[in-house]
């Protein structure tokens, strides 16, 4: 689990392939502190297992699955990626809960100056965009976010200098793509409100009891 701050920006070092699956190499230094074989880091929002460290670096085997549903496939030699350790529960949770598990890949649409930032408009699949609602939480490649405003193709975000200079966002233009997972809360009030739960949980039962 992750809350969306990041911690640094790393930089590929090898993307190598592999039937199918990639073994994938990262340059960094703050998110290798204190970091052991196993241990969870996210990469652009995709958690990954390290399997190899050093002082400088470290790598993770990409399976086929993620390499579907992401855009780790498209990384190249020497781009920036947005890093995060798993969270310790002593830690404050600046942005939301992250698990790491990408929903699909948006693309960026639009970036426009807004006062001293910039207003990014991003379109997403309608896996995605049904769990988005204005003021609600978002995760872009790995980064915790506001959402500004929706409409029926996408969404919207403020981004301010400070995001711009610490994380990935700051560099991509339209076109490029993204990595999204919607707020982990929307999905489960879904299944409960479906009544596809054990115990039948339905809107009728929740209403009786006062949750609804």
């Amino acid at each position: 689990m992750f809350t969306g701050i990041v911690e640094e920006l790393g930089s590929v070092k090898a993307l190598r392939r592999d039937a199918g699956a990639a073994r994938l190499t990262i340059s960094a230094s703050a998110v290798l502190e204190g970091t052991v074989l196993g241990d969870s880091i996210s990469v652009n929002g995709v958690c990954l297992t390290v399997v190899d460290l050093n002082k400088s670096e470290f790598s993770a085997d990409v399976a086929v699955e993620t390499l579907k549903v992401t855009n780790l496939g498209d990384f190249k030699i020497g781009m920036q990626v947005n890093l995060e350790r798993a969270l310790q529960l002593s830690a404050r949770i600046g942005g939301h809960l992250v698990s790491g598990h990408v929903d699909a890949v948006g693309r960026i649409r639009e970036r426009r100056v807004e006062g001293n930032g910039w207003r990014i408009f991003i379109d997403a699949p309608e896996a995605v965009l049904r769990y988005v609602i204005k003021k609600g939480s978002i995760a872009i490649d790995g980064i915790s976010l506001t959402v500004a405003d929706v409409d029926k193709t996408g969404f919207s975000i403020a981004m301010i200098p400070h995001t711009a200079k610490l994380t990935t966002l700051g560099y991509k233009s339209a076109g490029d793509s993204v990595n999204l997972e919607s707020d982990i809360i929307g999905k489960y009030v879904e299944r409960l409100l479906s009544g596809r739960v054990e115990g039948n949980v339905s809107l009728e039962l929740l209403k009786q009891n006062g949750f609804a």
